[in-house]
């Protein structure tokens, strides 16, 4: 490749539209859309076919069914690293990838990037899921992250963890470039369609959670927190998709006994469509993200967007999202060091996050202020065409470095 001419940049990911649950199938969502303004970009992703150009989909191997889930990613990993022949650079977002950049930068001689969305090691309850795989998701972003040409960490927290978690890493090859939010779909949505549907009453306070049922996302917390919070607050759960049986029966039982305890208890377990989720959240009085690991967290970028007031906890990247007294609430955590997250005093937490969020609720006109900061904090910041920018200039340096 010339220096004048675009890179062919693969983007390696399990998630993407329509098959999107979390974080990092977002980011890659709206990465892809920006990169190829200004770049050649194909998209390699797990699951069902996609029509889409520039995309293709790996199903897992006939012949992996109903052996270990970690397995089964490898087994996809490695014809997605087939599928990348002609690459100037390849780069992959969670270790469901990282197999697939890392291979192909063998196979092929071509950089690997890698974007750091989450990490292992600071993730041990996924052992629950994963069985005797979390040693091998844990061996694939590993190996990955030592070998890759550059480490881009979502936030300066997540820098910090990545080396701390892989001191083998250079430092000077892991940059910061943060997630991003649409801020012209992410904005308020008057309408209020969406609300009747659900359940929701416009005309009362709401409290809204958008997530997946994961230990990371501190659910659980926040459910005890709601216990006190004051009784004419709705709490809004756009949640669904639990990592494992267990974590998923802990819910169901917090939300029948805090259903028994109060009215305005109102769960949505599918994904709603993108749309829907912003009227949900313009119309919230609070948003909250009860967190224990949030590398950065788009959808606190999402909730500010949609011009709502955040709480959320002051861990990872958070803070540098979520900027306190000014668009929203952050909530003290002591937390263990043994990767989990696990506060140290959980009442303490619960206690702390009831607060913060009661705080607000009852001076609706300062949620109302956090929440236009925190648009403008989002369409100042976190514009996707800078982000996108910054992210070509990173493959530019390592495919001719020097």
């Amino acid at each position: 490749m010339t220096d004048s001419a675009l890179p062919r940049v693969d983007l390696l990911t399990r998630e993407y539209p329509p098959e999107v649950y979390g974080g990092a199938g977002v980011h890659v969502e709206y990465l892809a859309r920006e990169l190829r303004r200004i770049s050649a970009v194909r998209v390699h992703c797990f699951g069902t076919p996609r029509t889409e150009p520039g995309v293709r989909a790996y199903a897992e191997p006939a012949a992996l069914a109903g052996t270990n889930a970690a397995l089964r990613t490898m087994g996809v990993d490695l014809e997605m690293a087939a599928g990348c022949a002609g690459a100037d650079v390849v780069h992959s977002h969670t270790w469901y990838a990282n197999l697939a950049g890392h291979t192909a930068k063998l196979l092929y001689g071509v950089p690997h990037v890698v974007t750091a969305h989450s990490l292992e090691p600071l993730r041990p309850w996924k052992s629950e899921q994963l069985g005797g795989g979390y040693a091998l998701s844990s061996w694939c972003e590993r190996t990955a992250f030592e070998a890759a040409d550059a480490v881009i960490a979502v936030s300066e927290g997540m820098r910090r963890d990545v080396l701390a978690a892989y001191p083998a890493v250079d430092p000077d090859r892991v940059k910061v470039v943060y997630n991003g939010i649409d801020t012209a779909q992410y904005a308020p949505d008057p309408g209020t369609d969406v609300l009747a549907r659900l359940g929701i009453d416009p005309a009362l306070p709401s409290v809204v959670y958008v997530g997946r049922i994961t230990r990371q996302k501190g659910l659980p917390y926040l459910l005890r927190a709601a216990r006190d919070l004051p009784a004419d607050a709705q709490l809004v759960l756009l949640a669904g998709a639990p990592d494992t049986p267990e974590i998923a029966a802990e819910v169901e039982g917090l939300v029948a006994e805090l259903r028994a305890r109060r009215s305005g208890v109102v769960w949505v377990a599918e994904m709603l469509p993108k749309a829907e989720v912003i009227q949900v959240l313009t119309h919230a009085t609070i948003f909250v993200c009860p967190s224990v690991y949030e590398p950065m967290g788009i959808v606190n970028l999402e909730a500010m967007a949609c011009e709502t007031a955040v709480v959320a906890t002051a861990t990872g990247g958070i803070p540098e999202v979520v900027s306190d007294g000014e668009t929203g609430l952050l909530v003290p955590i002591e937390q263990a060091t043994d990767g989990s997250g696990t506060p140290r005093d959980a009442e303490k937490f619960e206690a702390d996050l009831a607060a913060r969020i009661t705080e607000l609720l009852t001076a609706p006109e300062r949620a109302a202020t956090f929440g236009r900061a925190g648009r403008r904090r989002a369409v100042e910041y976190f514009s996707w065409d800078a982000i996108a920018r910054q992210t070509l200039e990173l493959y530019r340096s390592v495919i001719s470095p020097g």
